[in-house]
């Protein structure tokens, strides 16, 4: 390994991920291997092999043995794959806003709440402070930047919004009727806007094929990011091989879901019981 560091220009420092493909272009290089022949040899199509090489997409684990086993280099290229994969797991998650702010579509499933891109100032506030983390002064930065992240939707530039809201989170209601309100009153005007597609997933959908929430963020260059949530913590994949499953999951779900136009009607009938049993508790004796 040490003999391939020499090659590594002004010695600067590489993440593991630039490492690896710089290994595998490097090995190839050594060999004397077209990338026409090395598909030929280890069974993966050129454009694959070439994003690899560039570092566009980290493959698998299955892809970096049958390299080795070509380049013979032992389990080098499997270890440098493995650091590659630990170092994405453990590096810092700069937020959605970034990516929401250039993204080409954005399709999302709400598992537990409202989503964050609609809800409102009052149910935000309600959901922030639920988590009893931060101050006030915190408690309204992290709301104001919800609601800036919203922008995408309504902006002069609306990105495409899918989004699936399970029937658990509408029936979970705010804490506050008026709140609640409010929030079913804007899922209803956003529902109608032209780039949002609004599905409700009901109970009678089964059981889900996501064990929590997920937001799947179509880039301009044609990557995918998928941002997963639950109980045990979030996890944010980047690459084909871990987004592709999330994305089939996502589907099969949205089979399972509401038209819009259904969804419209089922917002319409919760917020007129919800109204209804205002007004039946104000007159109770």
């Amino acid at each position: 390994m040490g003999s391939s560091g020499n090659g590594m220009a002004g010695g600067e420092a590489l993440s593991a991920r630039e490492w690896y493909a710089w290994e595998l272009a490097y090995r190839r290089q050594e060999s004397g291997l077209t990338l026409v022949q090395l598909a030929e040899l280890c069974l993966y199509e050129q454009s694959y092999l070439h994003r690899l090489e560039r570092g566009q997409r980290l493959g698998t684990v299955q892809a970096a043995a049958a390299l080795d086993k070509v380049y013979g280099t032992g389990e080098l290229l499997v270890r440098l794959w493995y650091l590659a994969k630990r170092e994405a797991k453990e590096r810092p998650f700069v937020g959605l806003a970034p990516l929401e702010a250039v993204a080409a579509g954005i399709q999302e499933y709400a598992a537990g709440a409202v989503p964050d891109l609609l809800q409102t100032r009052a149910y935000a506030e309600e959901q922030v402070r639920a988590a009893r983390t931060g101050s006030p002064e915190q408690v309204q930065a992290r709301v104001a930047g919800r609601l800036a992240r919203q922008e995408r939707l309504s902006g002069p530039d609306p990105v495409h919004y899918r989004a699936l809201i399970d029937e658990a989170a509408l029936r979970a209601r705010a804490r506050d009727p008026q709140t609640w309100t409010g929030q079913l009153e804007h899922l209803i005007e956003a529902a109608q806007l032209p780039d949002v597609s609004l599905h409700v997933v009901p109970f009678a959908a089964g059981p889900r094929h996501l064990p929590g929430s997920l937001e799947l963020i179509y880039l301009p260059q044609g990557r995918t990011i998928a941002y997963a949530r639950s109980s045990c913590g979030h996890h944010v994949a980047e690459d084909p091989e871990d987004v592709e499953p999330l994305r089939h999951a996502y589907d099969l779900l949205r089979d399972t879901a509401l038209t819009p136009a259904e969804s419209l009607t089922f917002l319409h009938t919760l917020l007129n019981e919800h109204i209804g049993s205002g007004r039946a508790k104000d007159i109770a004796p």
